[in-house]
């Protein structure tokens, strides 16, 4: 067994993401729409929010519906502003490949967990 040879392979994974069109693409306009003071107050806002309810949800309790309301009407302001669509966008491709990545790892290694 080379256990070196498994930390250089993650190493070349990780290279291979931070390459990768959804890695690069996401950092981009993150960095773009995060340098806009008003958007990112609005996007920390309702990062803040939608974390908190999926953790409601997580932990079994029921949602708050004003904050559910308040996340829906952020939304669709947040939405009407080009970069942020195309942040939210960005945002899920990028998401969707690394929950593939590790789903990857977790069926490689799901006989001893």
């Amino acid at each position: 067994m080379d256990n070196l040879n498994v930390y250089d392979k993650c190493q070349a994974m990780c290279a291979s993401i931070k390459s990768s069109r959804e890695y690069v693409e996401f950092k981009e306009i993150k960095e773009k729409v995060m340098a806009e003071p008003g958007l990112k107050e609005k996007i920390d806002e309702f990062e803040k929010i939608k974390y908190e309810e999926q953790l409601l949800t997580i932990q079994g309790e029921e949602q708050n519906v004003a904050k559910m309301q308040k996340l829906q009407d952020l939304y669709n302001i947040l939405v009407n502003e080009p970069k942020v669509k195309d942040y939210f966008d960005k945002e899920v491709r990028f998401n969707l490949m690394i929950a593939d990545v590790n789903k990857m790892i977790g069926e490689a290694i799901k006989d001893v967990l």
